[in-house]
């Protein structure tokens, strides 16, 4: 949520940003809110006149009475009485008004940074830079499905019989191998200074809508029924809204923390569910990476985020790239954001494994999470940014450790996760 000052100041600033998203539809609430602004702060100080005048009489009467002059006092409180009406209904206004403001504002999308590319759809989203050589053997890759289900690792018939489709069971060698990356991947941002957490996996519907626009919610979000629960789609949902309505010291920014959870999300729409395969999925497993920061460190932040997670692939041997998401690719609440992709060998391209994305003070806002300066409560900046998604991760580790013969060579900074194993070989 922008500050309401950009459309009080600059709506015309609001409105191109509208633009430059495609989101058209959107541009008659700018001048919706711009308006109704008006009304509410109108309202506000027609109200705020009228309790002053009230105070005034009111003091006036208690003279009157003093003074014995009855008959006055009693005009006097008559009038009062019709101020106090006039102030319960502007104050109802104004209510009404605000309330609606912030329903408007909850859609209008955050400001962009002036470095995120035009374009309408992901299709325009803009290579940046690639990691790695990315590398086909001469042998055949199969179909990732099909490596673990001959290492006896995958079975998707039975959790069809118990889940649904979207769902999978993982077994010996290769639950094994999901669990070491994420084990690896927390260690892995612990040596860089942040703090583990495990969050709660529900959250209320106030944290939602802290953290992402209506339309993501809707689209991804599982609700449980007859509570006001949420399963989350990512641990960022709770990290971020672990500091709700919270005032922060300065001296204690940033905050970086990294986080484990299962994720859930219906994957709705166009994508749809993989029937055979893993990279698309209802239930997955994620480390994360949080962090609150000053505004003015927001953007260094950002960059040493991603790079983490092209660090993290790179000592898999995985290569990768990073791709900046254009503008009607961006999320509502986010500034800019970008994909880290791995490569896949059996396709020959890049495939995503990753997204950050710095959000300024959007979520701070709605969320109410502040920090506290010698200036005054200013919103604080957040981050978040992908270290390993699986087994969106494992499919890209299978396919750049496959052997010729089946097998799977282990990286020397997986082994001690995988008790010493070097290889896992077909049975």
């Amino acid at each position: 949520m922008i500050d309401i000052k950009l459309i009080r100041e600059n709506k015309e600033l609001v409105k191109e940003n509208i633009k430059k998203k495609f989101q058209d539809k959107k541009l008659p609430l700018v001048d919706e809110v711009y308006d109704l602004d008006i009304k509410a702060r109108e309202a506000k100080q027609e109200g705020d006149n009228l309790r002053a005048l009230k105070n005034e009489k009111s003091a006036l009467i208690g003279k009157l009475m003093r003074e014995g002059n009855k008959e006055e006092a009693e005009k006097v409180k008559a009038e009062v009485s019709g101020y106090g009406d006039k102030i319960t209904a502007l104050e109802k206004e104004e209510e009404e008004l605000n309330k609606k403001i912030k329903e408007d504002m909850m859609v209008i999308p955050n400001i962009m940074d002036s470095s995120v590319p035009i374009g309408e759809d992901d299709t325009k989203n803009v290579e940046n830079e690639k990691f790695g050589e990315p590398f086909v053997p001469e042998y055949e890759i199969p179909y990732h499905a099909d490596i673990c289900e001959k290492l006896n690792g995958l079975d998707k018939e039975s959790a069809g019989r118990t889940s649904g489709n979207g769902f999978y069971y993982l077994m010996g060698d290769i639950a094994r191998l999901h669990s070491a990356m994420l084990s690896y991947a927390r260690d892995f941002m612990i040596d860089k200074g942040f703090i583990y957490a495990i969050p709660p996996f529900m959250i209320r519907s106030d944290v939602v809508t802290g953290v992402m626009s209506f339309e993501e919610m809707d689209a991804m979000m599982y609700k449980i029924e007859g509570e006001d629960l949420y399963l989350i789609g990512t641990s960022e949902h709770s990290m971020i809204g672990k500091f709700q309505g919270q005032i922060i010291k300065e001296e204690e920014l940033p905050i970086a923390m990294t986080s484990y959870s299962p994720c859930f999300r219906k994957e709705v729409g166009a994508h749809g569910i993989e029937e055979r395969g893993l990279y698309r999925v209802h239930q997955f497993e994620k480390q994360e990476m949080i962090v609150l920061c000053k505004k003015e460190e927001g953007m260094d932040w950002y960059n040493k985020m991603w790079q983490f997670t092209v660090e993290f692939f790179r000592s898999l041997d995985i290569p990768v790239r990073t791709l900046e998401c254009c503008s009607g690719d961006l999320a509502d609440l986010k500034v800019k954001s970008c994909d880290v992709e791995a490569w896949s060998p059996r396709q020959k391209k890049y495939f995503e494994v990753g997204s950050c994305s710095i959000l300024g003070d959007a979520q701070a806002r709605r969320l109410g999470i502040r920090m506290k300066t010698d200036k005054g409560n200013e919103y604080v900046t957040t981050l978040n940014n992908t270290v390993l998604a699986t087994p969106r991760g494992l499919i890209a580790f299978l396919e750049n450790n496959y052997n010729a013969d089946g097998s799977i060579r282990i990286p020397e900074v997986l082994r001690p996760y995988m008790g010493g194993k070097d290889i896992i070989k077909p049975n």
